[in-house]
């Protein structure tokens, strides 16, 4: 088992104490609503809208990766020296107000509840399928607030919310298990751009803050050149490696390799631009040693302008898990 597996199951081990590990080892990977509602009490497991046969344990209580709730900001100023530069954060910007969320912080947290210009978001990334993800946390009028479920379903991360303890689809959004299910959240678009360029762009920026201190780091060494994902039970796609980056958008991924060549990519309502300069978040301890896998920036026309389009720059096997039907152009 990798370091990390066996880090994630001893620290569950601490949490649920000696005496019930082997329960919690013999369930993990199965359909166990019966041992699931000794933690989730208030879940609702008659609804759901996947099998939950696909549901797996990550080896981790509820909570057990933390996420953040009361994030906290420096400017730019206060933490450049912590930074290479090259480094991968998430930018969001609302009405003008701009904050990076560093991809070595949530490796460890997976979440950050936050407000940004009034509107509540959760910012989300799951490592194992490189997924960055930012929501607004209005759903039909109520404020969600979100935390890790310590489940995975096809290796992404399930999140749960603090008001119903619905289970959430991180990839998708979609509510797939209690009384949120078949619930959409909005996704809002944003960009994962290296340090440098969130501070080019948004000089009077801020950043978040590590509440462990330092850049962060990724536990996950060598994790995107492995030959398959951990904790997957799913299809791969055809001619090309499961965990190579795709950069989607719906139901349809452009291969990182292919864009880094061309440069440039247009369709009849998007385009896609790639260039240098943004280290793999996947790769090494220390993120700014990652080899450069580039920035991307995904815009969609609008007449004579180009907006930002909701995207993610993923894996391969991710993609495909949830658009079994959808395109990788090579």
């Amino acid at each position: 088992m990798p370091l990390f597996l066996i880090q994630k199951w001893s620290r569950f081990a601490a949490a649920l104490g000696a005496g019930m590990m082997l329960l919690a080892v013999s369930t993990a990977g199965q359909a166990n609503p019966a041992f699931w509602q000794l933690e989730w009490p208030n879940t609702d497991f008659t609804k759901h809208s996947v099998p939950l046969d696909e549901i797996f344990s990550g080896g981790v209580p509820k909570d057990g990766i933390p996420p953040i709730y009361d994030p906290q900001f420096a400017s730019i100023a206060e933490v450049s020296r912590l930074y290479e530069g090259t480094e991968p954060v998430i930018s969001v910007v609302i009405e003008g107000k701009a904050r990076a969320y560093p991809l070595g912080i949530l490796m460890t947290h997976e979440i950050v509840n936050d407000e940004l210009a009034g509107k509540p978001i959760a910012v989300t990334y799951c490592p194992l399928c490189n997924s960055a993800v930012v929501f607004d946390r209005n759903v039909n009028g109520k404020l969600h607030t979100f935390g890790v479920s310590g489940k995975l379903r096809f290796s992404d991360l399930v999140m749960w919310d603090h008001e119903t303890e619905s289970w959430w689809q991180q990839f998708t959004g979609v509510g797939i298990v209690g009384q949120e299910t078949g619930t959409q959240l909005t996704m809002l678009p944003v960009r994962v751009v290296s340090f440098d360029k969130f501070q080019e762009v948004h000089p009077e920026g801020e950043v978040l803050l590590s509440p462990r201190g330092g850049a962060g780091f990724n536990p996950y060494v060598g994790y995107d050149t492995s030959a398959r994902p951990f904790l997957y039970k799913g299809n791969f796609p055809e001619d090309i490696r499961p965990l190579d980056y795709v950069v989607a958008v719906g139901d349809q991924a452009w291969a990182l390799d292919l864009l880094s060549k061309e440069k440039r990519v247009e369709t009849d309502d998007l385009v896609i631009t790639w260039e240098s300069g943004q280290n793999a978040a996947m790769d090494r301890r220390n993120i700014s040693q990652g080899r450069d896998i580039g920035n991307v920036t995904v815009q969609r026309k609008d007449g004579d302008n180009l907006v930002d389009a909701v995207h993610d720059v993923t894996f391969a096997f991710s993609f495909h898990a949830f658009n079994p039907d959808g395109t990788i152009h090579k």
